[in-house]
């Protein structure tokens, strides 16, 4: 049985991985503004891998007995200074989720429970992909600062990224 606090934290972590989702709907958002499609498709791609984290996070509440209490979602940022601010912006937040995992993690650890321990453990690996792909992003804007035609390659790049099945680690 998870431990009312894993509990707590565990719903917490539903919250974040909704709030992500609306994060990357923002991003896509701005993109589209922006006319920057491929990279507004990829943004859209990444909100429903983390909807896809969140749902993983309910079922496994159920599966474990304990009860899913949804929270209210923050308002996320609408307004960036570029492509490459938007990008840093989402590296960021995903450090930031890393963190909430690894806390888990920990929790996890404290509680001895190992079921749960075992669950986050695909959450410690996706992370590491979720930070090198918004990282990789960040560099290759970096590099292209100032050449329209790196952005509208990079955009076209963005614009082929495949969903990706969750039992494949996304």
């Amino acid at each position: 049985m998870i431990s009312e606090k894993l509990t707590k934290a565990l719903n917490e972590q539903i919250n974040a991985e909704f709030y992500s989702a609306y994060i990357y709907l923002s991003m896509a958002a701005y993109f589209e503004d922006e006319n920057l499609e491929g990279f507004a498709s990829w943004m859209k791609l990444q909100a429903q891998e983390e909807m896809e984290h969140g749902m993983k996070f309910f079922n496994y509440l159920h599966e474990r007995g304990a009860s899913v209490k949804l929270l209210a979602i923050e308002e996320p940022p609408t307004k960036w200074k570029s492509p490459v601010e938007v990008f840093k912006a989402a590296l960021k937040h995903e450090q930031y989720v890393t963190g909430r995992i690894n806390d888990l993690v920990a929790m996890s650890e404290k509680d001895k429970d190992y079921a749960t321990n075992s669950f986050l453990q695909w959450f410690v690996n996706e992370q590491v992909e979720e930070e090198a792909t918004a990282d990789q992003m960040v560099h290759k804007l970096e590099m292209v600062a100032g050449a329209p035609g790196g952005l509208y390659i990079l955009d076209r790049e963005a614009g082929q990224r495949q969903a990706h099945s969750e039992s494949e680690g996304a």
